[in-house]
């Protein structure tokens, strides 16, 4: 594979500790979920997930609008859902992952299409594929 960009980002501490990136744009305090047994009240690595996972979904959707010459509403959104259990194997943590893709101005079909193909372009979808199944929506405007 040809890199066309690395990072690298340093937690200490876990999930109640302080994560942040060789560059410093990304400096968080992070605290266990309440739900998990935390604290709660600070930036957890599930959302952390979802942010990173909706933004590059949405970037796919992009790239993949762009070579079919449709253009993505500056508005469009996609909405990552990101839960966390014990996996059905006993053997540890599993995550479970929806995603909801908004893009106004383009019809349902089209838009299940471009969800359908970025879902095949988008790197975290790529890392995950064989996984987690990730439930992918879209939605529909009147």
């Amino acid at each position: 594979m040809d890199i066309l960009y690395r990072t690298s980002a340093t937690v200490t501490g876990g999930r109640t500790g302080h994560g942040r990136s060789e560059d410093g744009l990304l400096d968080v305090e992070l605290q266990t979920a309440k739900e998990l047994g935390g604290a709660g009240g600070g930036t957890n690595p599930e959302q952390l997930f979802g942010v990173g996972y909706a933004a590059c979904f949405l970037g796919a959707i992009r790239f993949v609008a762009g070579q079919r010459k449709i253009r993505v509403a500056d508005d469009a959104t996609v909405t990552a859902s990101v839960g966390i259990g014990k996996r059905d194997d006993g053997r540890g943590f599993g995550l479970d992952v929806a995603l909801a893709v908004d893009l106004p101005g383009i019809d349902t079909a089209t838009a299940q299409e471009l969800v359908d193909a970025a879902h095949i372009v988008c790197p975290y979808s790529e890392a995950t594929r064989g996984n987690l199944d990730v439930r992918l929506s879209v939605v529909e405007h009147a």
